[in-house]
């Protein structure tokens, strides 16, 4: 192998998504072995904790190895993709080296590489979307610390029945501090794992099997082949599915929230609505966009409800800004696309960037910053055709208002019965930001703009 050859190689590694992510699931590849491929070409699709991403590659030349396949979930900094930047032949040693540096690095020095990542979780990295890894040492020096490890002389191999010192018992390799938080999050004692990565390291999949064969039932004692239970399928929870479970969780250990609810008469919103599309034809304003314009004002005079709670310090964050996020149903399940600065845009303007952010998530292809920051959550279940619900707080915010179906309902109207176009609002609250008083008025101004919406103006 010359030098020039162990030169022509890159190992690409998943990189940095960005917005904390430490994980990736792969969904799809777009390119194969033998491929040529360009500098920033898309090679692989993603699907993270907050969206489906599509990867671009920073190098150029031939697709060599693809280290995993679709659906496959790799921690950030694990190897995806090999290019040969000249023939394959060529390539095949660099791309065995680049392997053994991996394992190299992996196995000689398992705390710092562990510390390393645990700095990166913090401080997050400038890598996002470059693909160079984060904190990897330049390729050329593991690859001359692989060589010197391999034409060092190696110890003779103990004898087997030599009994072992609890001294000489080696401590589990583990690289990401995703796998050690999962095995002590579910009781897992790392030094009976069987690892499954190269040069011994324990891997995610190595914890998720433990996890999985600790929960099966205790085996019954017969002599019979092994009992199969038909009628149950195991769907692990992965990418955003996943994400939005752990949130919701988090959601109802964490706050202590109360909900209180009314029923209003629409009707009068219903003919903002249609008497503004005929007003102006070329700017549609949807409901949904009416119903955050008076979001908006109602969080402006009732601030405690536009905030979150810092748990560490003992603090209540109020924001001066109001970051509007709205639930949208996807394929890949319910996403929360958020219009920043929504304080600061016209209802027209909020209809328009309601309706960009919720085709981009259902064609699964929003970015993690549109679906993080949000200050308050909207959210319209009646298109499910449901009158209510106790909707659960987006973690860390400190409300979400919940607006049912409008449906004609008996109202009485200035002291005669009348039917009229009425639904159903539910505020739920976190009461440690504010109390029953304060969660009321927000939700009577609410009621009461949605009956009347011309009073919105006076607060404009």
């Amino acid at each position: 192998m010359t030098a020039t050859a162990t030169q022509r190689a890159q190992l690409f590694r998943l990189p940095d998504l960005g917005e904390g992510l430490t994980e990736a699931e792969i969904l799809a590849w777009r390119v194969e072995v033998g491929d040529t491929v360009e500098i920033d070409q898309i090679v692989v699709e993603v699907e993270t904790a907050k969206a489906a991403v599509e990867v671009p590659i920073p190098y150029e030349g031939t697709v060599l190895t693809l280290h995993c396949e679709a659906g496959t979930v790799l921690d950030v900094g694990a190897p995806l993709i090999s290019i040969a930047a000249g023939s394959v032949e060529d390539a095949v040693v660099e791309d065995a080296v680049a392997d053994e540096a991996a394992v190299y690095d992996a196995v000689t020095d398992e705390a710092a590489a562990d510390d390393r990542y645990r700095e990166e979780e913090r401080a997050g990295s400038g890598n996002v979307l470059i693909g160079y890894g984060t904190g990897h040492a330049p390729a050329t020096r593991r690859r001359n610390r692989v060589k010197a490890r391999a034409t060092a002389p190696q110890p003779e191999p103990a004898a087997a029945s030599a009994p072992q010192s609890p001294d000489s018992i080696k401590p589990p390799r583990v690289i990401s501090p995703v796998v050690r938080k999962l095995a002590r999050d579910n009781g897992s004692d790392l030094h009976r794992l069987q690892p499954s990565g190269p040069g011994g390291v324990i891997r995610r999949a190595d914890v998720a099997a433990a996890i999985d064969q600790a929960q099966q039932p205790a085996a019954v004692p017969v002599a019979a082949s092994p009992v199969i239970v038909e009628g149950i399928e195991r769907i692990p929870l992965r990418g955003m599915r996943r994400a939005v479970a752990e949130k919701l969780t988090r959601s109802r250990s964490e706050i202590p929230d109360a909900t209180t609810w009314v029923d209003v008469d629409a009707t009068e919103l219903l003919n903002t609505k249609a008497a503004l599309q005929a007003a102006f034809p070329d700017r549609p304003v949807g409901l949904l966009a009416l119903l955050a314009r008076i979001c908006v004002a109602g969080l402006e005079r009732f601030p405690d409800l536009n905030a979150s709670v810092d748990t560490a310090r003992g603090e209540i964050l109020r924001y001066r800004h109001v970051n509007l996020g709205f639930a949208a149903q996807t394929e890949r399940g319910l996403v929360v696309p958020v219009i920043h600065g929504a304080h600061r845009l016209t209802t027209a303007r909020l209809h328009a960037e309601a309706a960009r952010l919720t085709a981009l998530a259902r064609a699964g292809q929003i970015p993690p910053a549109a679906l993080t920051g949000g200050t308050f959550t909207l959210n319209n279940y009646g298109v499910f055709g449901v009158d209510g619900s106790t909707p659960i707080i987006n973690h860390p915010e400190a409300a979400i208002l919940g607006i049912g179906r409008i449906i004609d309902k008996p109202w009485v109207v200035a002291g005669q019965l009348a039917v009229r176009k009425v639904t159903q609002l539910s505020l739920t609250f976190d009461h440690r930001v504010c109390d029953g008083g304060v969660a009321g008025g927000f939700l009577r101004y609410i009621a009461d703009r949605v009956e009347s919406p011309a009073t919105l103006l006076a607060d404009l």
